[in-house]
């Protein structure tokens, strides 16, 4: 059987889960509980992005780089986004930079609420293009192992790219994907359902 790698950050392959911080296996009878501490989590959440934006906010001056600090809350988590002029060096290569940034961000949300964050960090809009790309490559790559029956190996990706190839590739119908290796060199094999 022949498989097929592919590298989802060549800029010239065509653009394109479990999430890897969620519990594995969440106990559905939990789920009422959930909703009862929503309001509690949401101000959590809320607090969590406020802290973030104070940590950024002081790392900015520091650098001396001009950026705005927009908050939201999406999917469960605090979001926050620096936008503003060449912001290039705060993503690094490949987005290296920022996701140490968005650590560093998440253990100073942790020093001071003392529960560890899942904020996503995004700087200049870098995160939302990379997943538009991991979506397109997801469904061209599915569509090409639906049509040949093989698996397909993408290239090594961090914990957030993987969750968006799973994500949609999970809307997908035929298919199936599955994480297969170690950090830093763990990557995401799409298979044909069957």
């Amino acid at each position: 059987m022949s498989e097929t790698e592919l590298d989802p950050r060549d800029d010239t392959a065509p653009a394109g889960g479990a999430d890897p911080e969620a519990p594995a296996g969440a106990d559905p009878s939990t789920a009422a509980d959930d909703r009862a501490d929503a309001p509690e989590r949401g101000s959590l959440l809320v607090r969590e992005g406020d802290i973030a934006a104070d940590y950024l906010e002081r790392l900015l001056d520091i650098v001396d780089y001009d950026g705005d600090i927009d908050l939201d809350v999406e999917n469960g988590r605090a979001a926050v986004a620096i936008v503003g002029g060449d912001l290039r060096s705060l993503v690094g290569g490949r987005g290296e930079t920022l996701d140490a940034l968005q650590e560093l961000t998440r253990l100073a949300v942790q020093q001071q609420t003392g529960v560890r964050s899942r904020l996503m960090l995004d700087v200049s809009g870098f995160r939302q293009g990379r997943r538009d790309e991991l979506v397109a490559l997801a469904k061209e790559t599915a569509s090409r192992v639906s049509a040949s029956g093989e698996p397909v190996r993408l290239s090594p990706m961090n914990p957030f790219e993987r969750k968006v190839v799973h994500d949609a590739v999970a809307e997908l119908d035929g298919v199936s994907s599955e994480s297969e290796g170690e950090e830093p060199h763990r990557r995401v094999v799409i298979l044909a359902s069957t």
